[in-house]
């Protein structure tokens, strides 16, 4: 239970992507790795511990054996989650009675899951300091917004099935116009974002603002054997590599944890599984040892990636939904992902390698399949192949409604992540 307490405070102070990589930084220095830059020249020792992060809401850290180096140890996960994004000039006024702000989708959401619950917004806003261009994250910790449902006296058919417009039905309410409040609210977001770092609206020059849930994550059911909480997909991964990396020392191998952003998406940004910030990390950490070109291709031959993204659970209500054969349960273990079409990279290698890993480490193994006839979705693995080609395999925790503004997994299963996480990383 106190990995899933302390998975869940994570959680709950990760309110966007750029929290996610600023708090794992945080937790990263306190075990002493030491910050680098991208545009910087590294100084890298044998036995030395480090990251560097890319577009504020990516990060790699990576421990460096002090023996000799024979390939690479990955886990890859992911700091982003589906939620709304606000939009440029976002305050929109109906009828002069009430505020909203205009969003937009980032994600495969649940629409319905985010009605009338208690939202604001957190990310990041840029602003110039002395010449230059700041980035800090921002978090109005107010129950600022909500987005009503339409009553049913209203729309009868609501329990038959509602579909929800982006533009129409989903758009936050802020408040009513009118009192102190600017003509028609505009830059009122804004402003009340640069107060909280001491500025005015008009400094700022850029911003990638989120909504997010604030219910706080909880453990529940019977025995607490269930964490209900938003963002479990996948900062319940993200951080168990954390956890793991912090709390391992490697003996022949170099481990890596990367949290790339913009999974949920498609990973084709800068700060991407698609991109090279894998790559580009890895090259350099072999440059800073002397290693040559086709040494550097030599240790790939002999490393693995793990990516650890959440797997679906077979359903209560919907078991029919599930295979037939490989139905993952929470707090059942670690999950192994298949996919006959390649959208996961376990194979028969991989697979073997996982499931040795959690012989050793006492954890149960589970393998998911999507039904024959329903399509899944992807993930990490093949996407970081593209840039870097390595054994690998997609694991991760079983949960249930992901996607939801609000998910549930197994409070077991956090403890099992990171305990297979360490074993690899010491091998």
């Amino acid at each position: 239970m106190d990995w899933a307490k302390k998975c869940l405070a994570f959680i709950d102070e990760s309110v966007s992507c750029y929290h996610a990589v600023e708090n794992v930084a945080k937790r990263l220095e306190g075990e002493g790795f030491l910050a680098l830059r991208e545009g910087e020249i590294w100084e890298l020792t044998p036995g030395g511990s480090y990251y560097v992060v890319r577009g504020d809401s990516s990060l790699a850290a990576f421990r460096i054996p002090e023996g000799e180096l024979r390939g690479f140890h990955i886990v890859a996960s992911h700091s982003d989650s589906p939620a709304f994004k606000v939009k440029n000039n976002p305050e929109m006024t109906v009828e002069d009675k009430y505020l909203k702000l205009d969003t937009e989708g980032y994600g495969g959401m649940i629409y319905s899951t985010w009605l009338d619950r208690p939202l604001s917004v957190a990310g990041r806003v840029i602003y110039q300091e002395d010449g230059e261009f700041v980035s800090a994250n921002v978090n109005i910790d107010e129950d600022l917004l909500v987005i009503p449902n339409l009553a049913i006296h209203m729309n009868r058919e609501a329990n038959k099935g509602v579909e929800l417009n982006l533009q129409t039905d989903l758009l936050p309410l802020m408040g009513l116009c009118g009192g102190e409040m600017p003509e028609k609210g505009k830059g009122l977001l804004r402003e009340k974002a640069a107060q909280l770092l001491g500025k005015k609206g008009e400094d700022i020059l850029g911003e990638d603002l989120f909504l997010y849930v604030r219910e706080k994550g909880k453990l529940g059911g019977w025995n607490q054997e269930l964490m209900i909480s938003p963002r479990l997909d996948d900062l319940e991964c993200a951080y168990a590599s954390m956890e793991a990396i912090s709390g391992s020392r490697p003996q022949n191998y170099c481990n890596l944890c990367v949290i790339f952003n913009n999974e949920e998406v498609g990973s084709l940004t800068r700060q991407g599984a698609a991109s090279t910030f894998l790559k580009d990390t890895m090259e350099r950490i072999g440059e800073k040892l002397g290693k040559t070109g086709e040494d550097y291709l030599r240790l790939l031959a002999g490393s693995f990636l793990i990516s650890a993204d959440n797997a679906h659970a077979f359903h209560p209500n919907h078991p029919e939904k599930a295979d037939p054969q490989n139905r993952p349960v929470i707090n059942g273990g670690i999950v192994a992902k298949h996919h006959g079409g390649q959208k996961y990279t376990t194979d028969g290698y991989s697979l073997a390698v996982v499931r040795a890993l959690c012989k050793e480490a006492g954890v149960s193994c589970q393998d998911y399949h999507n039904r024959s006839d329903i399509a899944g979705g992807s993930t990490l693995g093949n996407i970081s192949a593209g840039q870097v080609s390595i054994p690998a395999a997609d694991i991760g925790l079983a949960q249930l409604a992901m996607h939801s503004a609000v998910e549930t997994a197994g409070s077991r299963d956090v403890g099992d992540m990171v305990r297979v996480l360490m074993k690899f990383y010491e091998k």
